[in-house]
C-alpha cells in the first residue's frame, strides 16, 4: 500500500461502519452476546481506520523548528494506538461480555436474523479484505507473507489486512457459537464464542503492537538499500574506505542515512565536497525515499566493517 493511498482505509472504514450498525441491531433483536461483541469489534475497527488516515495525514507535515526531522513517526504512533484500542476495547470488551453471558445466560431469540447479519458482514469484510490483500500482495513482492509484515515500514498496509482477517475469523466463530447454542439449547456456547473472539483480537493486537513498536523506536531500512549506498560510496575514486552505514525510517517514505568514509588524504576539501555531492545525487536517483544523507569523514573508517555489527542496518 502506498503511503499516499487511503483507498483501502476508506473502503474498510465504510464497510466496518455499516457492519457495526447491522450487528448492534441484530444483537438487540437476538440477545446474542457474540453478536454484541462483534458489533463492538466493528466500531473499534472503524475508529482505527480514521486514526490511521489521521496519522498518515500528520506524517506528511513538513519539518519545522521544533521538529527538524519532520512528523513522519506520527504514523507509527497512531498505529501503536490502534493496537492498544484493539486490545483494550476489542479484546477486553469481547472477553468481558462473554464471561458475563456465561455467568448470567440469556437464550438468544430470532437466530435467523443473526445468521443473515453475519453473512452480510462476512461478505462486506471479504470485499474489504480482498482489496487490502491485493495491495499488500503487490507491495510485498517476492517476500513471504509473514516476512513481508515483519519488514514492512507502512503499518496501515498490514494493519488493515490483519484486522480484516481477525474480523472474518470472529464472524465465523460468532456463527459457530450461535449454532451450538441453538443446537444444544445452552447459551453457554454464545458466551464462549465471545471469549474466543476476544482471544483472536488479543493475539492480533499483540502482533500489531510489536510491529508498531519496532517502527516507533526506529527500524533500519532495507538491506539492499544499505548495500547499494555502501557500494555507491566505495566506487568513488577519492574514497579509500567506507565504514558503517546507519539507516532509520522516520516514515514509510522518509529515510535518514548516516555513514562514515575515509577520504584520500591527498585530495582537497573541495574534492571531498564534490564526492559527497556525487554520492548524494546517485543515492537520490536510486532511492528517492532517502531524504537525508550525512557522510562523516573518518580516518580508518573501513576498519569499522571488520567489527561485529550488533544492530540491524549496520553494514
Amino acid at each position: 500500500m502506498s503511503a499516499e493511498n487511503n483507498r483501502t482505509l476508506l473502503i474498510a472504514f465504510a464497510a466496518n461502519l455499516g457492519i457495526a450498525a447491522s450487528k448492534f441491531v441484530a444483537a438487540m433483536v437476538t440477545g446474542s452476546s457474540a453478536m454484541l461483541t462483534e458489533g463492538v469489534h466493528s466500531v473499534v475497527d472503524s475508529a482505527n481506520q480514521l486514526l490511521l488516515i489521521w496519522g498518515r495525514r500528520q506524517s506528511k507535515k513538513p519539518p519545522d523548528r521544533l521538529h527538524p526531522f519532520g512528523y513522519g513517526r506520527e504514523l507509527y504512533f497512531w498505529s501503536f494506538v490502534v493496537a492498544v484500542l484493539v486490545f483494550a476495547l476489542g479484546a477486553g470488551v469481547s472477553v468481558y461480555e462473554g464471561v458475563l453471558h456465561i455467568i448470567e445466560p440469556e437464550p438468544a431469540v430470532s437466530p435467523l436474523i443473526a445468521y443473515g447479519v453475519l453473512l452480510v458482514a462476512f461478505l462486506l469484510e471479504g470485499g474489504s479484505t480482498l482489496t487490502a490483500f491485493k495491495e499488500f500482495r503487490e507491495a510485498k513482492g517476492g517476500l513471504g507473507w509473514f516476512q513481508a509484515v515483519r519488514v514492512s515500514k507502512d503499518p496501515p498496509a498490514f494493519i488493515v489486512l490483519l484486522e480484516n482477517g481477525a474480523a472474518m475469523a470472529g464472524i465465523l466463530v460468532a456463527a459457530f457459537g450461535l449454532a451450538l447454542s441453538q443446537f444444544t439449547g445452552s447459551p453457554f456456547f454464545d458466551g464462549a464464542a465471545s471469549i474466543v473472539i476476544g482471544l483472536i483480537l488479543g493475539v492480533t493486537a499483540l502482533v500489531l503492537a510489536v510491529e508498531s513498536k519496532a517502527l516507533l523506536i526506529g527500524e533500519a531500512a532495507d538491506p539492499d538499500l544499505v548495500r547499494s549506498i555502501y557500494e555507491a560510496a566505495e566506487r568513488q575514486p577519492g574514497i579509500v574506505g567506507v565504514g558503517h552505514v546507519l539507516t532509520v525510517h522516520s516514515a514509510p517514505d522518509q529515510i535518514t542515512v548516516v555513514m562514515s568514509a575515509d577520504f584520500d588524504d591527498s585530495i582537497s576539501a573541495g574534492a571531498v565536497e564534490r564526492i559527497i555531492a556525487d554520492i548524494e545525487k546517485e543515492v537520490e536517483a536510486m532511492w528517492p525515499d532517502v531524504k537525508r544523507l550525512y557522510i562523516r569523514p573518518q580516518q580508518g573508517a573501513a576498519r569499522q566493517r571488520a567489527e561485529p555489527a550488533d544492530q540491524s542496518g549496520l553494514t
